[in-house]
């Protein structure tokens, strides 16, 4: 029988972290050591979602949601306050070593290579740590190492490494035992165009060719709209969306911006008509706007919510001879601000 088990499912999460209160005034550090208060935070809120296998999702968020806590839960490296993390079926905080095989791990600003070794002795302690076969180890390091380039720094030491090269020996390290998940935290951060363009290609394959399952936190929304399927909000320690990014785009409700372009001359409506006749069956309230009109061409910011691009184009007909239209969506970034 087919396994149908999600490759990740999370429900109920809690993670409280209970932080000192640091007094002040004359002898706060005398009356600390005898009386000391605590604050609690609650950095993840009653969080549930499941990944199945495959899967390639984002999870995104501004600086202190609770991205990287989440992160640390679902590997086992932090323990919940409540609920529960299972990685294909099974708890990685009951049954660490058991669930640590299967997993992946990238922290784009910790290495989890040894700084003063090369990166190939790196790999042989890594292998040996997984039990990887010598074999199998030879063998993944082929793939890898071709995929990534990475025989061009085979035997440099991590520390004279560029941050490109580093993350590319990072993720490939990650790779070494083949695990089923891989998490990824930031991967591209403060690389170049050419480094990124190097590592998403790389990713988009680990999940085409090789099956991975992959869950990626970034501030990069070029990493989100390039290589998820789905993406994942998280803000105050709270899932505030979850779904694909067209949905989400939707759900905003940006305007399309709209480039029309005419032989000729044109005649814009009168002001007060700047809105979709009723006739049309449309709501008439400021389904578009008109925001720079030139000698030839007009530009309308218009709801695609409320509005077809057909009933747009029908309308701008009589305007004048179309020659061309345009429509442009919102940037993602705008749409992932608008979320926050």
């Amino acid at each position: 029988m087919k396994n149908t088990l999600p490759m990740i499912e999370v429900s109920g999460l809690h993670k409280q972290f209970r932080t000192p209160v640091v007094k002040e005034g004359r002898f706060a550090g005398i009356r600390t050591l005898f009386t000391r208060e605590y604050r609690m935070k609650e950095a993840v809120k009653d969080i549930s979602f499941s990944i199945q296998k495959g899967d390639f999702v984002g999870y995104i968020g501004p600086n202190g949601a609770g991205k990287s806590t989440t992160i640390k839960m679902l590997t086992g490296i932090l323990h919940p306050s409540s609920g529960e993390v299972k990685i294909n079926g099974i708890n990685p905080h009951k049954h660490r070593r058991q669930v640590a095989k299967r997993l992946g791990v990238v922290f784009g600003q910790r290495s989890q290579l040894w700084w003063d070794l090369p990166v190939k002795d790196s790999y042989d302690i890594l292998a040996h740590m997984y039990k990887v076969a010598p074999d199998e180890k030879e063998k993944r390091q082929g793939e890898m190492g071709e995929l990534l380039d990475l025989k061009e720094f085979w035997l440099t030491p991590v520390r004279k490494l560029s941050l490109g090269q580093r993350m590319r020996a990072d993720i490939a390290a990650s790779m070494l035992h083949d695990p089923d998940v891989l998490f990824l935290d930031e991967p591209t951060i403060g690389l170049d165009v050419t480094a990124k363009r190097s590592i998403r290609g790389f990713l988009k394959k680990l999940n085409s060719e090789f099956g991975k399952t992959i869950l990626l936190t970034t501030h990069d929304m070029d990493d989100i709209e390039q290589l998820c399927e789905r993406v994942m909000v998280i803000n105050h320690g709270q899932l505030s969306y979850e779904g694909t990014i067209e949905n989400l785009r939707d759900k905003i409700g940006l305007p399309t911006l709209i480039r029309v372009t005419f032989h000729g001359t044109y005649q814009l409506p009168a002001p007060q008509d700047q809105c979709l006749p009723v006739e049309l069956g449309l709501d008439a309230e400021r389904t578009f706007q008109i925001v720079d009109a030139g000698s030839h061409e007009v530009h309308i910011e218009a709801n695609r919510q409320q509005v077809k691009a057909m009933d747009i184009l029908r309308m701008v007909s009589g305007w004048g001879e179309v020659a061309d239209i345009h429509m442009e969506e919102p940037d993602f970034e705008d749409v992932i601000h608008r979320v926050y």
